[in-house]
């Protein structure tokens, strides 16, 4: 079966899907409808389609105000318009009273440069929904794990924050996996001198470093990180106990997201020598593949860091 052409389509299916199945679900739209690919949800379904215009902050308040009338309501749009602009809603309107609004944000990390630039790039949304108490962060790799991360969400009680893409992201899961709840999964097993792990949508590239470092004679373990801060964490600590070292990839800060979470489960349960590979800069404009090969995401890259990494456990 042929994958979703990428994050926002996968959305937009998934919001389908759902409305289809439960006349509960509404979508609340600060003027990103287009953006969200959503048009056919509003045409099929205008009683569930909310418009609010160029205002987040009103979007958050409205579907906080939906959930509390018993509705399932996601806001959608562009993941620094949501989290930035309106982080004290989300925090004070949503999270503390726990209410199941959840949240979608789209063209996450550097792959949209080439079509809208640094303006609309972002690399700070998990940083910030990571300090709110009580809501679950998913982040998807492709478009295909993304329609079973939105049906996730629907499913889980409270706020969930969705990390989605620019619709450039490649496919590495199949149409039918479903979204792992336990928050890891594990995608090659050559060993264990360096766990490699992956979040959101540098999959592709870390699996290909992975296959690097096995031709090399390293040891590694590739997964998949798709709950970050989660209320589960026991299948990631177990993975991390076997491991001699450890290094964390992602197309985001390198401060708030996956090697963040990772270097606090391994001090408080493991401790163990971490490698964060993540940005430390603002990014550009730029086609996708360039721009992450700029940023040290190519595989060889990412396999240099981790034999690196691998080697200051073979010297311990």
């Amino acid at each position: 079966m042929a994958g979703y052409k990428g994050t926002r389509e996968a959305f937009a299916q998934a919001l389908l899907d759902l409305a289809k199945e439960d006349h509960r679900v509404v979508f609340v739209s600060p003027d990103s409808l287009k953006a969200m690919r959503s048009t056919k949800f509003a045409e099929l379904y205008p009683e569930n389609y909310i418009e609010v215009g160029i205002a987040e902050q009103g979007a958050v308040d409205t579907a906080a105000g939906l959930a509390a009338s018993g509705l399932v309501p996601f806001v959608g749009t562009y993941a620094g318009f949501l989290t930035m602009r309106a982080c004290e809603q989300m925090r004070t309107f949503v999270a503390y009273p726990n209410l199941g609004v959840k949240f979608v944000g789209i063209n996450a990390g550097l792959l949209g440069g080439e079509r809208e630039g640094v303006t609309h790039q972002f690399y700070e949304d998990l940083g910030i929904v990571s300090s709110i108490p009580g809501i679950t962060i998913f982040t998807p790799a492709d478009g295909n794990q993304t329609y079973h991360a939105v049906r996730a969400a629907y499913e889980m009680e409270g706020p969930v924050y969705v990390r989605a893409g620019s619709g450039r992201e490649p496919d590495v899961y199949k149409k039918d996996d479903l979204f792992s709840g336990e928050g890891v999964t594990i995608w090659k097993e050559y060993g264990h001198d360096v766990l490699l792990l992956s979040s959101g949508f540098v999959l592709d590239r870390v699996l290909e470093a992975a296959e690097i470092l096995r031709e090399e004679g390293v040891g590694v373990t590739a997964a998949d990180i798709n709950i970050l801060y989660g209320k589960n964490d026991s299948r990631i600590i177990e993975e991390m106990g076997k491991a001699k070292t450890i290094v964390t990839v992602e197309d985001h800060n390198i401060n708030g997201g996956l090697g963040s979470y990772i270097s606090r489960l391994v001090t408080e349960n493991d401790p163990k020598y971490v490698t964060r590979i993540a940005l430390t800069s603002f990014g550009e404009s730029g086609p996708a593949k360039e721009l992450a090969d700029h940023y040290g995401f190519s595989p060889a890259a990412i396999a240099e860091k981790a034999k690196n990494t691998a080697e200051r456990g073979w010297r311990s």
